[in-house]
C-alpha cells in the first residue's frame, strides 16, 4: 500500500441519449467520494463533440483511503444505480507524476513531460496574475505565494494538467511531431 496520494482515473463511455442522467449520477458519486476520509478531490474531463467518453479523476491521500472508498457499500450502491448509463469502464491507478504520464517503456521522455506541464501552468499562472495580481501586489511575498499556490494547485492538478496531457497525447506518445507537420506542409506546398 502507498503512503502517497493516489489517483484513480476512470474512462466511461456514455450510452446514447443518457448524458443528463449520467451527469446527475456522476455528480452524486463525486459528492459521495467527498464524504470519505482521505478524499483530496475529483475532476471530470468532458469528451470532445465527436466522442462520448468521459474521463473521471478521483484523488485520495493513500491507497488505503482509496480502497476504503472503492469497497464501501455506498459506492457499490451508487455504481448499481448507474447501470445502463455507460459501457464497461476502463480504470487506471497511479501515484505521483504517473497519474499524468504512462509508466515504463511507453512513458514520454522527461523533457516532454516538463514541456507539457509548463504548457498547462504558464497560461493559467498568467491569467491568475492578470486577475489577482493587483489585489495581491501589496501583500508580503509569503502570503502572496501561499494564496496563489493554494488557488492554483488544485485547479492545475485536477483540470489543466490532465487536459494538457490529453491534448498533447499524440506528441507525448511520439505519434506526432512539429517536424512531421512542417515536412507535410512543405510537401503539400512543394517547397
Amino acid at each position: 500500500m502507498s503512503a502517497s496520494p493516489v489517483t484513480l482515473m476512470v474512462a466511461r463511455r456514455v450510452e446514447h441519449g443518457r448524458y443528463a442522467d449520467f451527469n446527475r449520477w456522476l455528480n452524486e458519486g463525486r459528492e459521495l467520494a467527498a464524504d470519505f476520509a482521505g478524499y483530496l478531490g475529483s475532476g471530470v474531463l468532458a469528451p470532445p463533440a465527436d466522442d462520448d467518453e468521459y474521463q473521471i479523476i478521483f484523488r485520495f491521500s493513500s491507497s488505503e483511503t482509496l480502497a476504503a472508498w472503492e469497497h464501501s457499500a455506498s459506492r457499490h450502491a451508487w455504481l448499481a444505480r448507474g447501470k445502463g448509463l455507460y459501457e464497461a469502464p476502463h480504470e487506471h491507478r497511479a501515484t505521483g507524476l504517473d497519474a499524468w504520464f504512462q509508466t515504463g517503456s511507453s512513458a514520454p521522455p522527461r523533457w516532454k513531460q516538463a514541456v507539457a506541464v509548463w504548457l498547462a501552468f504558464f497560461p493559467i499562472s498568467l491569467i491568475f496574475q492578470f486577475v489577482f495580481g493587483g489585489v495581491l501586489a501589496d501583500w508580503a511575498l509569503l502570503p502572496r505565494v501561499v494564496v496563489s499556490t493554494l488557488m492554483l494547485t488544485p485547479v492545475m492538478v485536477f483540470v489543466f494538467i490532465p487536459l494538457s496531457m490529453r491534448l498533447l497525447a499524440p506528441w507525448l506518445q511520439g505519434k506526432w511531431s512539429p517536424l512531421d507537420l512542417l515536412a507535410r506542409w512543405r510537401h503539400a506546398h512543394r517547397l
